[in-house]
């Protein structure tokens, strides 16, 4: 009797609604329909290094559709950091008998995927992460829970700024892109929205809000996204802000703190009172949406169908209203920048 086949998932990265989704299709789908038996790596890319994994079952994944975060735990571990560990992730697999991966991640993830295969080592890719900044995809998921959770998080905030005639400034995720800050804010009603893609032009804002104020308008909502930068001067930007200098072992610093610089300018140059609220986790925590954990599910089935298939160093990815492969190369090339028709549609509310 010829032996199963073994494929590993991992989850890599932060962690974001939808990610059990994923786990429990490629699971489901791979023992019922392909007598696959899966492995569960925790932590990312760091289980196999260590070589901590479990047996995932049908048992395993029932009833964890509707939870955040992921059974399988997370890291940041980029293995081509660690000393050998392309070949200790070669060697480990082997003793594991893993015929191939599925990898769960955002760039960072998705690019040692890339560089695996390119080594020789049969995965494919799951395209998470919140900031929806990956290319090759129209959409990842987690983005459409992050985007709720933050505009209900504007509602509340647009309340307290009208009780009290304050700017408002709320500062959400997004490193390189501002899809959070742009789609959340278009749907929370924001009256300015800052994002990394245009360098903030601190003396428009201020006379944007003051206009707001001047036709009865007695207060703003303000949305940054945390990568954005001041300009300098006409078209040069400025730095990131950052919350300390350390780098993750894909070379990022930790961002988080333009909302209160936007806020201290803003009050200085208006004389509005102005409060800062920074969301951080708070955005990628929590149940997904019910979009979230159908397009989950659906990339965990294509990931399968793809392995099923033998069409490695892919990734599934959703464009228009179907699920298709792209390039891992291609989806990790560069990030996905925002649409500049989509920031022209929330510039008309803006002030």
């Amino acid at each position: 009797m010829p032996q199963k086949k073994r494929v590993g998932i991992l989850t890599g990265g932060g962690d974001c609604p939808g990610l059990n989704a994923v786990i429990r299709a490629v699971v489901r789908k791979g023992v019922v329909n392909y007598g696959l038996e899966m492995v569960g790596i925790y932590e990312g890319w760091k289980g196999i290094l260590e070589i901590n994994t479990t047996s995932l079952t049908l048992r395993d994944v029932s009833g964890i559709l509707h939870r955040g975060g992921t059974i399988l735990k997370t890291s940041r571990t980029n293995p081509f950091k660690v000393d050998d560990g392309f070949q200790r992730i070669e060697r480990n697999i082997q003793e594991l008998g893993i015929n191939s991966l599925i990898a769960v991640g955002g760039e960072d993830t998705l690019g040692v995927a890339n560089k695996l295969f390119e080594k020789g080592i049969d995965v494919v890719g799951v395209p998470k992460t919140i900031d929806n900044d990956l290319s090759g995809t129209d959409y990842t998921f987690g983005f459409d829970t992050a985007i709720n959770i933050t505009t209900e998080a504007i509602d509340r905030l647009h309340t307290t700024a009208e009780s009290h005639n304050r700017v408002m400034v709320i500062e959400v995720m997004g490193r390189h892109t501002g899809w959070i800050a742009v789609e959340a804010g278009i749907a929370g009603g924001a009256d300015i929205i800052l994002i990394p893609e245009r360098p903030i032009d601190i003396n428009a804002v201020i006379k944007s809000i003051r206009k707001r104020h001047e036709r009865g308008k007695d207060f703003s909502i303000v949305v940054v996204a945390e990568g954005a930068k001041f300009m300098k001067k006409a078209n040069e930007e400025g730095t990131l802000i950052l919350q300390d200098q350390k780098t993750d072992e894909f070379g990022h610093v930790r961002l988080g703190g333009i909302a209160n610089l936007v806020a201290k300018e803003i009050e200085k140059g208006t004389g509005y009172e102005t409060r800062v609220v920074i969301l951080g986790h708070v955005q990628r925590g929590g149940s997904p949406t019910a979009f979230d954990r159908v397009l989950g599910t659906r990339y965990g089935i294509a990931a399968v169908d793809l392995v099923a298939r033998k069409e490695f160093g892919k990734m599934v990815s959703l464009q228009g209203n179907r699920v298709v492969p792209t390039s891992l190369e291609e989806a990790v090339k560069e990030p996905k920048l925002v649409d500049p028709e989509l920031y022209d549609i929330a510039e008309v509310f803006f002030g």
